[in-house]
């Protein structure tokens, strides 16, 4: 379990220094509940980015999980310990947040599967906040079906065996634009390749327009991130007493959330809700978006410890294109592929509500020898 877990027993340090004397949790969080009473053995908390504020999965009070594949590289985050547990095989299994992309980019930076649920379809009491507007729970496995009968059991569902979704007039959607710039060498390749062995499967693959409204949407929250005021007001009471004890480049990203008015906020909040029926409208001709999860591999951890710049344009990149799903409440999940090398995510991202569907595409995808 991510340590923002409540597990009885155990304290909740939100990968923290604050919370480091926190009292042990009482109760176990709903998830832990519905995963003990389904035969799930619970055996540790991984270590996470403080208070899951960032996509890179450093932490400089306990110490940041090396990557699985290269411990020179950075794990991801900011579920960093989840996606390493499962890629090392620690766990079978590691239970993550997603609010902005941080349970599918350890996913793809570790060579595991990472699935993120529509918001809201698993409860999240018991879990330290993020943003109470895009956080997500979701698992980290080796294949998709470990992904659908963990997030089943969270959902308060029965598992079941994943219908995979046959290749044959499966309708991919590419967004050509910006969630398609900026990939390195590895990741460009392994697109396209991926791209072509499934047109040679009987995919359909169709241009899909998003920029228009990731630029609405990037307007619509231009004062501060609904993250970072959200987190803003969960951490009002340490900010200014506490301030010492944050991640320095955690504290600057939820102090941005204080400098927007309540009604600013709601203007914001008002016109996502437009925007998601236009998004959702816009997805209708396809049955998922394919991108890259990120559009590099996992990059190397030395250089970012010192240098801030580096640190945010870095953390930027990674988080664009899975924070596209949780900023238009899609559901996601990240597909690992075989390379020589660092692992590449492939991401697909369904409408609002389609998990099951996404399932069972990821399901037929994953049978593809290109796949882990």
């Amino acid at each position: 379990m991510k340590d923002l877990f409540d597990v009885a027993g155990e304290p909740t340090t939100a990968g923290s220094a604050l919370l480091r004397a926190a009292a042990p949790a009482l109760r176990d969080a709903p998830v832990v509940t519905r995963l003990r009473r389904a035969g799930a053995l619970i055996i540790g908390k991984t270590n996470m980015s403080e208070f899951a504020f960032s996509g890179l999965g450093l932490n400089p009070h306990y110490g940041t999980p090396a990557n699985a594949v290269d411990p020179t590289r950075i794990p991801g985050g900011s579920s960093a310990g989840a996606g390493v547990s499962v890629a090392e095989g620690t766990s079978e299994i590691s239970i993550g947040t997603d609010t902005g992309g941080s349970v599918r980019i350890p996913a793809a930076f570790n060579g595991v599967t990472g699935f993120k649920p529509t918001a809201r379809r698993v409860p999240t009491d018991g879990a330290f906040p993020l943003s109470y507007t895009l956080d997500s729970i979701g698992p980290l496995a080796r294949t998709v079906q470990q992904c659908a009968d963990a997030d089943a059991i969270m959902a308060g569902d029965e598992p079941k065996p994943v219908q995979e979704f046959p290749l044959a007039g499966l309708r991919l959607g590419i967004p050509q634009g910006e969630l398609l710039g900026d990939m390195d060498e590895t990741v460009a390749r392994v697109y396209a390749a991926a791209l072509k062995k499934l047109e040679q499967a009987g995919a359909r693959l169709i241009d899909v327009v998003v920029d228009d409204l990731r630029a609405s949407m990037q307007r619509a929250a231009a004062a501060a991130s609904i993250s970072s005021v959200e987190a803003a007001s969960i951490h009002a009471p340490w900010l200014t007493t506490c301030a010492d004890q944050y991640d320095p480049r955690v504290l600057q990203r939820i102090l941005a959330g204080t400098q927007i008015t309540a009604p600013a906020f709601i203007a914001t909040l008002r016109e996502r809700h437009t925007l998601l029926a236009v998004m959702d409208a816009r997805l209708t001709p396809v049955d998922a978006l394919i991108l890259p999860t990120v559009p590099t591999v996992a990059p190397p951890l030395k250089p970012l410890l010192g240098d801030d710049a580096l640190f945010g344009a870095t953390n930027l990149l990674t988080l664009r294109n899975p924070s596209f799903g949780n900023l238009f409440d899609l559901t996601g999940i990240s597909l690992p592929v075989r390379t020589e090398t660092l692992p590449v995510g492939l991401m697909l991202v369904g409408r609002s509500g389609s998990d099951a569907s996404l399932l069972a595409m990821a399901a037929g995808i994953e049978k593809e020898d290109f796949f882990l």
